[in-house]
């Protein structure tokens, strides 16, 4: 298991300078001059080759990348214009409030999910199973935007069970968690009532059911664990999802957050906190993809025999 661990660690190297490359050329290159962009188009020639000059725009592209990629390894993401001080000052709050939003709404909704369809598939074709369906799929017709801002108009507003908007204590993240959990209740559940069904129907689990085993014994010991590979592919690919949910909803209940950053920094043209926080989601990204590889290999030791 280290050794698939460490292999895993070493391949992640060549992906995180491919996402810096590109991401290099989306702001240095396709993106114009980020002279241009923090200066403004009324800047004069003169005021352009200075701020090329003093932050080394003037340079070669791969000299400039090689930089580039040295104030990324001493932990220099670039200053912000707007806030006057170092993006990575600015973003290392917002990664962690972020992270209390979008965590409890991954782990809950997974797990909620999951014991839905569990009871789904051991009552497969039965009362609760068909009202679970039918109440899933009511679930999935709901625009994600229409859940955000019913939530709290509903919620918040009306009923005043929620705060409305800011952040003030985790009291403020109870309702964005739940629009987060309830959005995605429906096509998860589907999801994994399919994937533990064509479980059930495997014959090592009738023959477990054959030799007497009590149902829920077999439910949990044979099916469930199969089928945790699925689950852990579905949770690794929501990662993107989930970052991109978390921005409308920091927007929409002032979370001050990675993706409220993220926007603000596009509406004000603040070049460094745009990429940085780029960087950051996409280095949360890999590691999302790094966690779910190495719940493979522990799920399914074939995995790493396969890999050696």
């Amino acid at each position: 298991m280290l050794r698939y661990a460490l292999r895993r660690l070493l391949q992640l190297v060549p992906t995180l300078l491919g996402v810096t490359l590109l991401t290099f050329i989306l702001f240095n290159v396709v993106g114009g001059s980020p002279a241009a962009i923090v200066l403004g188009k009324n800047a004069t020639a003169e005021a352009l080759a200075d701020y090329d000059r003093m932050h080394g725009y003037d340079k070669p592209l791969p000299i400039q990348y090689v930089a580039f990629l040295g104030d990324l390894l001493r932990g220099d993401l670039g200053t912000s214009i707007e806030y006057h001080q170092p993006a990575w000052h600015v973003i290392r709050d917002g990664v962690l409030v972020s992270l209390s939003l979008t965590v409890p709404i991954l782990v809950i909704g997974t797990v909620l999910a999951l014991l839905v369809g569990l009871l789904c598939a051991a009552t497969a074709n039965r009362l609760f199973d068909k009202t679970a369906l039918a109440f899933t799929t009511a679930l999935m017709s709901v625009n994600y935007v229409i859940w955000v801002t019913a939530g709290q108009y509903l919620l918040a507003y009306k009923l005043k069970l929620f705060p409305v908007w800011g952040y003030e204590n985790w009291t403020y993240l109870c309702l964005p968690v739940l629009i987060g959990v309830v959005s995605s209740l429906g096509s998860d559940v589907r999801f994994y009532r399919t994937v533990i069904l064509d479980e059930v129907n495997r014959p090592h689990v009738r023959t477990a059911i054959s030799k007497g085993l009590h149902p829920a014994t077999v439910l949990l010991r044979h099916v469930l664990r199969n089928s945790l590979i699925p689950v852990v592919t579905n949770v690794s690919l929501s990662v993107p999802f989930l970052f991109a949910g978390s921005i409308l909803l920091e927007s929409f209940y002032g979370i001050p957050g990675l993706g409220g950053l993220g926007l603000n920094a596009v509406n004000s043209s603040d070049f460094a906190m745009v990429r940085a926080v780029v960087i950051i989601g996409a280095v949360l990204y890999q590691i999302a993809n790094l966690l779910a590889d190495l719940a493979y290999a522990w799920l399914d030791p074939r995995v790493r025999i396969a890999s050696d």
